[in-house]
């Protein structure tokens, strides 16, 4: 056991930051003889001194200073645990288990993500990046707590997110751009298309024009993006993903006669609303203020009241 408590530590931090006994114990609601006590008491267990008079002030000594800076290591560890242990009181959960498709715009994620953190630190977040069935897989299984998708979830409720635009795309020197007219889908089916797999473990589908002879299929969208740079084929991106690529000339759309741009709406759906803890609804939260700050063109009005 520890021979000088939390308590005697947050009493010296006080006489510290307050500039001596007097105002430290009207700050802390102790009397300046219990302060007084405290760190005496704390000096004789530790046989170090830690203050110093100075005219009528007090001042860390050198040894002082090294262990109330480790002391308030302690100090706010021990606020934390405090606050953590009040929200699960209150309901909090100690995990969400989030799953967002691979297609909602990455920027929009990250901000959701980093206000999520300012607001529930202590909370672990497990983010699972989906593809098609496989966020709705975890909402039936009740594996995910929040799910992200452009698919229907049978048997539940979904509030509009955002518009997903996918964009027909290949290297500038990929054969296709080398024909000089209006493609068609025969054109594409002499080239090889780029898809992303379906990370569902049972009933995974297949989506988008799949008719290409030669098709390649990747878990990520990262990596058919890395693909598509570097020439090796054809694939419809999300719009977000490509923006910067498009304008610096790594990527060029295109020219179909028709189906060049799709519009795909996701959707956000919670396993059980009702039952979802404050932290889940902040992240749902979260998710919608980022979409309408990153992506206001593409969000989606909620119905909802706030």
């Amino acid at each position: 056991m520890s021979r000088v408590t939390l308590a005697q530590w947050q009493m010296l931090a006080a006489v510290v930051d307050h500039g001596g006994f007097a105002r430290a114990a009207e700050a802390v609601h102790k009397s300046p003889s219990t302060l007084n006590h405290a760190v005496h008491k704390l000096e004789e267990q530790l046989g170090v001194q830690v203050l110093e008079p100075v005219g009528r002030q007090v001042r860390l000594t050198e040894a002082g200073e090294l262990l109330l800076r480790r002391a308030r290591q302690l100090i706010e560890s021990a606020d934390t645990l405090e606050d953590v242990a009040s929200r699960l009181a209150a309901g909090l959960e100690a995990e969400v288990v989030v799953a967002i498709d691979q297609v909602f715009p990455a920027a929009a994620q990250a901000k959701a993500l980093e206000r999520f953190s300012e607001t529930y630190p202590q909370v672990r977040v497990q983010l699972h990046e989906s593809v098609l069935n496989g966020g709705i897989e975890m909402l039936y299984d009740g594996r995910a707590d929040l799910v992200v998708s452009g698919i229907e979830a049978q048997g539940f409720l979904g509030e509009p997110l955002a518009f997903v635009r996918f964009v027909a795309v290949a290297h500038p020197k990929h054969p296709l751009h080398q024909l000089g007219r209006p493609l068609d889908l025969r054109d594409l089916s002499q080239h090889r298309q780029l898809v992303v797999r379906d990370s569902a473990l049972r009933q995974s589908t297949n989506a988008g024009w799949l008719k290409a002879e030669q098709r390649w299929t990747v878990s990520h969208l990262n990596t058919s993006l890395d693909m598509l740079k570097r020439g090796l084929g054809f694939a419809w991106m999300p719009e977000t993903r490509i923006v910067d690529d498009l304008r610096s000339g790594q990527l060029k759309r295109l020219p179909l006669a028709a189906g060049s741009i799709r519009e795909v709406p996701v959707q956000m759906i919670f396993r059980d609303r009702d039952r979802a803890g404050p932290a889940a609804h902040a992240m749902a939260q979260a998710l919608k203020q980022a979409v309408n700050e990153e992506c206001p063109n593409d969000s989606i009005p909620s119905n909802e009241t706030p």
